[in-house]
């Protein structure tokens, strides 16, 4: 077998913004799996509990801070990764936030702290991490994008414009690693039960959800739960050598109709 295809057993993996939803439950998951996980978020206690529950399972689990939005930090949580756990094989960019409000009302400083926190620090992520995976000629960097970026919402412009650019990015960062054994990929997740958007105003939440309603982004009720991202990121980065996963589109299924 060639250098390019060679399949390592022991696959360490990052996941950002590890401190709850989608990020938590994709450490637990890829762990199960096998993985040797670093968990990173701004909140170290849950993260710290998460790692430590992993463990308790048998798992092999380290927490340590991670500000994506200070490259400082990013390089230093990089470097503690692998001081942990060796090379890594596998990078989760999760890390996001989401606020509430309309475009002609947010200040420019906050929409441009989110477009930062979204866009920009996937970046930092994708400068940490990837060059050595370039050089190993193998690994998996998966991006949690959302359906904002084919269906913006009204009232989360900032978040909307962030996952556009994201699978922007994405998509020239896919060309561009063609043929070095590395595999960038995005997980598109629909309507879903996260920490995401968990900070809100309930009022603020149940406008946005009626604006959701009006123009046709809920056709119906159902929410998934993190775990089906989660098993969607573990199919993406189990995929055999020779097989690219470069999207993949996770919704909620409607109710079933009687008749």
């Amino acid at each position: 077998m060639s250098r390019k295809y060679r399949h390592p057993t022991r696959r360490p993996a990052v996941i950002t913004g590890a401190s709850s939803g989608i990020g938590a439950e994709t450490a637990r998951v890829l762990a199960a799996a096998g993985h040797p996980v670093a968990l990173g978020a701004r909140r170290t206690g849950p993260l710290e509990e998460i790692a430590a529950a992993i463990r308790a399972e048998g798992g092999e689990a380290v927490a340590h801070a991670l500000d994506v939005t200070d490259e400082e930090s990013v390089a230093g949580f990089a470097a503690k990764a692998v001081a942990d756990l060796g090379d890594i094989e596998v990078v989760v960019s999760n890390a996001g936030v989401v606020a509430p409000g309309a475009t002609i009302e947010v200040t420019s400083e906050r929409f441009g702290r989110e477009i930062d926190l979204n866009l920009v620090g996937a970046h930092r992520i994708v400068r940490a991490f990837v060059p050595p995976m370039v050089e190993r000629r193998r690994g998996d960097i998966v991006f949690v994008s959302s359906d904002v970026a084919v269906r913006p919402r009204p009232f989360m412009s900032a978040y909307s414009a962030s996952k556009w650019g994201l699978e922007g990015m994405v998509g020239a960062l896919q060309m561009e690693l063609e043929g070095t054994g590395v595999r960038a990929s995005l997980i598109r997740p629909g309507p879903t039960w996260s920490g995401m958007g968990a900070d809100w105003d309930d009022e603020d939440a149940a406008f946005v959800l009626e604006q959701w309603v009006r123009f046709g982004l809920a056709r119906h009720p159902h929410f998934l739960k993190a775990r089906a991202h989660a098993d969607a990121i573990a199919t993406i980065v189990g995929a055999p050598r020779g097989v690219h996963l470069s999207l993949l589109d996770v919704n909620p299924e409607a109710p079933v109709e009687d008749g």
